[in-house]
């Protein structure tokens, strides 16, 4: 150790790897050098660097998002700490373990009128878990406070990876010398008692069990299961990973209720039974003529609009909402029961009941509408011109088993609900929906795929989302994270089509919809990376089978008009709806 700055940050940093910690991200600056320093020789911690801010945040979250652990995010002062907001906003939304460590100047600094110094304490406010404003380095600390940075970084992993998951923000003041130079007069040996655990383990140990189901909730449930056949089983996004999918359709086959599945909820893809296709055969229709009697629901909300419309409708007296880390999530304020348990408990709790044997009449229904949704759909996608839905289906189809598959915000992640069939095939996919910002998501994209390198990396993602992160694709080679990119371009914001504004020009066009006219090839270029342009579906099938899964990252373009995507659409709801009714199917 040189200096009290860097003993401060070795022992935080060092504590945090014993805690469990395994990758940080940071940019470049000159504040938050003790804990660059400590990071980059922790042999424990992964350093993924970047060069601006916001994609070093954005990166971070899709990295925690896949991996579920916390994630480090490393900041100098000023400004620089200001520009992770936009990801831990959608971190606190999504619940998404981050730890961020602001670097500061010195208390004598602050509301002084010094360079680059602003308020930085608690600077996230609510939407972080938890915030600390950390102690001054000291030139010979006394124990308890090297102690005090152990139970800090304990705390901090405990904290944000703990039942209800987010971001936890601590800010570290620093007095120069920030590199590691010798100061007289400073200790820089650890005294015996605030030594590090010979055995490697963490200064303190948190665990925390699993939250066991209420045995009255359970015994309502199942009550209100065996005296209601016509029931749903909904999973929305951010549904617990394994084993829950699995559980979860076997509840549903076991009571015989319809397993709905939205594509972001880790269920949809890699089960049989599941239903993915609602959101057409509701979007035009009341759905089955009887209405369900009871729903449960895990997850956050449903992206589909039609979906959530048809549960808002029915009323229902016995929706239950089941929720791990007990947080709110019904806008319609519908929910009779929320329950707060881990899901997987709850699922094995009902599973262990009785259940009567169920008339395959209710269940049959909903499949049959599924089946009937994708027949029509089949014909809808062969159609001519090529248009962004029918790529998000060709992806689907196309993917290789167990890729990660990050889809952007607006249209993407809308497209992959409707026209994402589900399927035997695991695919891992994500979004920002917290908060459902554009912002980051190239970068966001790039850390999901860091978490598993070891899978195929898709993003999806839409021209001004895609304008929006730019810069986040340095990571692709700074990192070393091969990436195949589906840029949907239709020249503007295409999802303002599908609001009342597309009637009122030429304010639509050249407000809302904002064509730009930009040439990504450009982009592709400058990053290094390979591009394709694929306008036609046979020409983005081939292209996509080429490139997907490999070493060299690519993107691949597709030009479509806006305008005809959403008649496109429109006419895959109406060819739904149309073969439904021929059907006979009620």
């Amino acid at each position: 150790m040189s200096n009290r700055n860097t003993l401060w940050a070795a022992v935080f940093v060092d504590e945090m790897a014993r805690a469990g910690l395994r990758a940080v991200c940071f940019a470049p600056g000159s504040r938050h050098t003790p804990l660059v320093l400590a990071f980059a020789r922790h042999e424990a911690i992964t350093v993924y660097p970047h060069l601006d801010e916001r994609s070093a945040a954005f990166f971070a979250l899709g990295l925690a998002l896949a991996d579920g652990e916390p994630v480090a995010l490393v900041s100098t002062s000023g400004t620089a700490g200001a520009n992770f907001f936009p990801a831990i906003i959608e971190a606190h939304q999504s619940r998404v373990p981050l730890i961020v460590l602001t670097a500061d100047r010195p208390h004598e600094l602050r509301h002084s009128g010094a360079n680059q110094t602003i308020d930085q304490v608690k600077l996230y406010g609510d939407y972080a878990l938890w915030a600390v404003d950390a102690a001054l380095p000291e030139a010979d600390p006394p124990p308890a406070a090297l102690r005090n940075l152990r139970t800090l970084a304990a705390r901090a992993m405990a904290v944000a990876g703990g039942p209800r998951r987010g971001v936890v923000h601590i800010n570290f003041p620093f007095r120069k010398p920030l590199e590691p130079t010798p100061v007289p007069g400073d200790v820089t040996t650890v005294p015996a008692e605030a030594r590090a655990r010979e055995d490697g383990a963490p200064y303190t140990r948190f665990s925390a069990g699993s939250l066991r189901p209420d045995r009255q909730a359970v015994d309502r449930l199942a009550g209100q299961i065996m005296a209601h056949e016509r029931g749903l089983i909904v999973c929305g996004p951010r549904c617990p990973g394994e084993p829950f999918p699995e559980l979860a359709r076997t509840l549903a086959r076991v009571v015989g209720y319809p397993l709905l599945a939205d594509p972001l909820s880790g269920v949809r893809f890699g089960g049989e039974d599941t239903l993915g296709g609602y959101d057409s055969f509701l979007g035009r229709t009341e759905g089955p003529a009887d209405r369900p009697e009871v729903v449960i629901r895990f997850g956050n909300v449903p992206t589909s609009k039609a979906l959530n419309a048809y549960l808002d409708r029915a009323a229902l007296s016995h929706y239950v909402h089941v929720s791990g880390d007990g947080v709110w999530a019904d806008d319609s304020h519908r929910i009779s029961d929320f329950v707060h348990a881990d899901e997987k408990l709850l699922c094995r709790e009902l599973l262990a009941r009785e259940c009567p044997e169920r008339s395959s009449d209710w269940r049959g229904r909903f499949q049959a509408l599924e089946a009937a949704t994708w027949q029509a759909m089949d014909s809808v996608l062969a159609d001519k011109p090529y248009f962004d839905g029918a790529v998000l289906a060709d992806v689907v189809e196309l993917i290789p088993p167990e890729s990660t598959l990050f889809v952007g915000n607006s249209l993407p992640v809308r497209h992959l609900d409707q026209f994402g069939r589900p399927g035997g095939k695991r695919i891992h996919a994500f979004a920002n929906r917290g908060a459902s910002g554009i912002d980051g998501n190239t970068s966001a994209a790039l850390g999901a795929g860091a978490a598993h390198p070891e899978r195929p990396l898709v993003l999806v993602t839409g021209d001004i989302t895609f304008y929006h992160d730019m810069n986040g694709l340095l990571a692709v080679q700074r990192c070393d994270i091969p990436i195949t990119i589906v840029l949907l371009n239709n020249d503007g914001g295409g999802i303002f089509y599908r609001l009342p504004i597309r009637d009122h020009d030429p304010e639509f066009t050249d407000y809302f919809v904002a064509p730009h006219g930009l040439d990504f090839s450009h982009a592709a270029r400058l990053y290094g990376l390979d591009y394709v342009r694929a306008d036609d579906r046979e020409s983005f099938r081939q292209a996509f089978r080429e490139r997907v899964g490999g070493r060299t990252s690519c993107i691949i373009e597709v030009h479509t008009d806006a305008r005809q995507d959403a008649q496109r659409r429109e006419a895959a709801l109406a060819a739904v709806n149309e073969h439904i009714a021929r059907h006979g199917i009620t």
